[in-house]
């Protein structure tokens, strides 16, 4: 067989549809080569290597499956589970767990090594998520994509010997460290050793109660991400099934954050507009839709605090719009309304109480704000047969039409291009050339483009996942310590590889292909969208013509608009 230079033996081997089962590997990161499960013998050697770890080489002769092998992994794989809970029903990965999966294979179904359990509490300290230390199994994901993906470091190992642990840098807690909160660990852990906090058991106690109006939201990226549960391909719309479940679930309403995000876009752009063209403000201005993001500028980068957009993410002010403009519309008390929202995103856990303008209306505008994993269990757990709901079912649509650019929102890239369709608009009356601005798009992680837009030349940049983020914010300072101009005129930067299609919340199991795809059914969403810029959606307009009066109003500001201020790394 032929590879490419540089693809491991395990990669390699998959090309050929031979499976090498590992553990601590994942496509996203470098390896680690902990868990010695992906072992195989290379002719020549006299010694085991690691699959994982070993690149292919010109004329290598590999046995990747033999009774040894076999023998080896088996052992391996009931050394973990020796020092691995049994409490698999109880557990977040029940049926989606990669040891668990591991040990069915190999058939493993008693404990001859007994059983050596730690007693390590949990942590539960963020309200996002909780780091359970005794089902970990030390593969070294969580701690690779803390620091190599999110340049965070708030996971590390800690300890030596058979004490060696994952934890917070100097053993504090979670919520005592620099967490993001942004799920990436959960997402690449192969057990539940993290996991989100789950608020399903609120939402099922507010369903229950005849006194509360239930209003359910979702972001763009559930739509393309909840079918891989129910077995559909990854990037499937589903977009009319979803509310159809929510509808079962026993919602009174069901909105959609795209239209939040059609808002966004409106508050936003002519924030953009404002700073660009009257100079009302620093430059470059910086998305602030992304809660890890805003929660990582807040501690690792305070400098850039005043290039924020003050403008609240989409679903927060959809949130604030429930229970201000819907219950004066529907008569209905705010106290009594719980609005909860489905996210791609285990950070806006956090973001929902993050400061006093999250009770912009007088309560706190989001009760609840659940992962798309969590939706996939509630929908499930309600006996609810997902594949036969019907795919025509509508969204309410007071807050919930919504236009291309509000989709888009789902992928990295997305806020950017769709801001720019407004603002191009907003200064010459006009529509972009081309709608799709194919130079931001993709997975690179740092895009940069120059547009004209109404004869002024606008430098863009757009980074995803927080390891890249640096590299843009350090150009901003070098220019700004050099008396120079702005390399930038506007950022966008997402927290997760991929933007939300990659969330931290998201169904188990996402790479590059996966992200892809699920970031194809989002374009296909914006490209059926009858109106592809925020200010064309009629919903929007009557917003602004009934309630709000216009972007940037003292009405919006009290809504729609947030602060930020610096933040210790470390609370100790």
């Amino acid at each position: 067989m032929e590879v490419p230079e540089g693809v491991n033996i395990l990669n390699a081997a998959r090309q050929v549809q031979v499976k090498i089962p590992s553990l601590c590997y994942h496509p996203d990161l470098p390896p680690w080569a902990a868990c010695g499960i992906c072992v195989v013998k290379v002719k020549g050697l006299n010694k085991l290597v690691r699959a994982c770890a070993a690149p292919a080489a010109e004329g290598q002769e590999i046995i990747t499956h033999d009774s040894e092998l076999f023998a080896i992994r088996r052992t391996i794989i009931e050394l973990i589970l020796s020092t691995h809970p049994d409490d698999c029903l109880q557990c977040p990965r029940n049926q989606n767990c990669e040891l668990q999966r591991l040990a069915a294979e190999f058939g493993i179904r008693e404990a001859p090594y007994g059983k050596r359990l730690r007693d390590l509490p949990e942590d539960d300290t963020t309200g996002s998520l909780v780091l359970n230390p005794e089902k970990c199994i030390l593969c070294g994901r969580c701690a690779a994509v803390c620091q190599d993906m999110q340049g965070v470091w708030a996971l590390e190992f800690i300890g030596r010997g058979e004490n060696t642990r994952i934890a917070p840098a100097a053993d504090v807690t979670l919520n005592e460290s620099p967490c993001i909160k942004c799920g990436q660990c959960s997402a690449h852990c192969p057990v539940g050793a993290i996991y989100e906090h789950s608020h399903a058991r609120e939402v099922y106690a507010a369903l229950q109660n005849p006194a509360k109006h239930c209003v359910v939201q979702i972001a763009p990226a559930v739509r393309v991400a909840l079918g891989e549960d129910f077995g559909y391909p990854p990037g499937t719309l589903l977009t009319g099934k979803i509310y159809a479940a929510l509808r079962r679930l026993g919602f009174d309403a069901v909105f959609d954050t795209n239209f939040g995000a059609d808002l966004t876009i409106m508050e936003e752009g002519t924030e953009f507009v404002e700073r660009f063209v009257h100079g009302k403000g620093e430059l470059p201005l910086i998305t602030s839709c992304c809660p890890s993001w805003t929660d990582y500028m807040e501690k690792f980068a305070p400098d850039f605090i005043h290039n924020f957009s003050t403008a609240k993410s989409p679903h927060a002010m959809v949130g604030a719009l429930t229970k201000t403009y819907y219950a004066e519309k529907m008569g209905l008390d705010p106290k009594d309304i719980f609005m909860v929202s489905i996210m791609p995103c285990t950070a806006k856990k956090f973001e929902i109480q993050r400061s006093a303008e999250m009770s912009s209306s007088g309560q706190q505008d989001i009760d609840i704000s659940l992962t798309t994993r969590e939706l996939c269990r509630m929908i499930k757990s309600a006996g609810i047969d997902f594949r036969n709901l019907p795919e025509d079912e509508r969204v309410d649509s007071l807050l919930g039409e919504y236009s291309g650019a509000g989709t888009i929102f789902g992928v990295t890239g997305g806020v950017m291009e769709a801001a720019l369709r407004t603002a191009h608009w907003a200064l010459t009356k006009e529509r972009l050339p081309s709608m799709e601005l194919k130079e931001i798009r993709g997975l690179d992680g740092v895009k940069e483009a120059t547009l004209q837009v109404a004869g002024k030349e606008v430098r863009v940049a757009v980074a995803h996942c927080m390891g890249n983020i640096e590299t843009v914010l350090d150009r901003v300072r070098a220019a700004r310590a050099a008396g120079k101009e702005t390399p930038y005129h506007f950022i966008e930067v997402m927290a997760c590889r991929g933007g939300c299609v990659g969330g931290g919340g998201q169904p188990y199991g996402a790479t590059d292909k996966i992200r892809r795809q699920r970031a194809a059914g989002i374009y296909r969403d914006d490209e059926k969208s009858a109106q592809r810029c925020s200010h064309e959606n009629p919903m929007i307009q009557k917003l602004y013509a009934d309630y709000l009066g216009a972007p940037l109003s003292k009405k919006s500001h009290q809504l729609l608009h947030t602060h930020y201020q610096q933040r210790k790394v470390y609370k100790r």
